[in-house]
C-alpha cells in the first residue's frame, strides 16, 4: 500500500467505506442543532471537491453544499459509491511517481493537490464522525460495509 491509498482509504481511523455504512437516508439528512450541515451535504461537498481533481477538466460545483435534500435512500448509496470509487481513483494517481510531479497550474503538482485533497477529505470526515455521534448512530457496526 502507497501513502495516497492510505490517506484517501485508510488513513489513521476507520476505513471510508466503514465511517460511511449502516446509516439510513433518515439519519444523514439530520441536522443536529448547533451544526452547519448534514453527513449528506458533507460527503456530497466531498465528492465534487475530489471530482474536481481526478477529472481532468471537471470544474468544482456551483455550490459548496448541496440545496437539496435526496428523496430516495439509493441516492444516499449512489453518493457513497461515488465517493469510494473517486478515493479509489485518487489513490491510483499516485501509482506513477512521474505523473505525481507534474504541475496541475504553475507551482502546484499533482502530489500537492492530491495531498490538499485528502487533508480536505480528513476534515470532513473528522466531521461526519461527530455528526454520527450527535445523531446516536456510532460507531458504525462492524457488519454493516456499504
Amino acid at each position: 500500500m502507497h501513502i495516497l491509498e492510505h490517506l484517501f482509504l485508510r488513513g489513521e481511523f476507520p476505513e471510508r467505506a466503514r465511517l460511511l455504512s449502516g446509516l439510513t437516508l433518515e439519519q444523514v439528512t439530520l441536522r443536529p442543532e448547533g451544526t452547519s450541515h448534514s453527513i449528506y451535504e458533507e460527503l456530497w461537498h466531498l465528492v465534487g471537491y475530489q471530482q474536481s481533481i481526478i477529472s481532468p477538466g471537471a470544474a468544482p460545483p456551483d455550490d459548496l453544499f448541496p440545496t437539496t435534500v435526496p428523496e430516495h435512500e439509493d441516492e444516499w448509496h449512489q453518493l457513497v459509491q461515488l465517493f469510494l470509487t473517486g478515493a479509489r481513483a485518487a489513490a491510483d494517481l499516485g501509482e506513477t511517481p512521474a505523473r505525481l510531479a507534474e504541475e496541475v497550474e504553475p507551482g502546484v503538482t499533482l502530489a500537492d493537490e492530491l495531498n490538499s485533497v485528502a487533508v480536505h477529505s480528513a476534515y470532513h470526515f473528522g466531521k461526519i464522525v461527530a455528526l454520527r455521534q450527535r445523531i446516536g448512530a456510532w460507531p458504525p457496526n462492524a457488519s454493516d460495509v456499504s
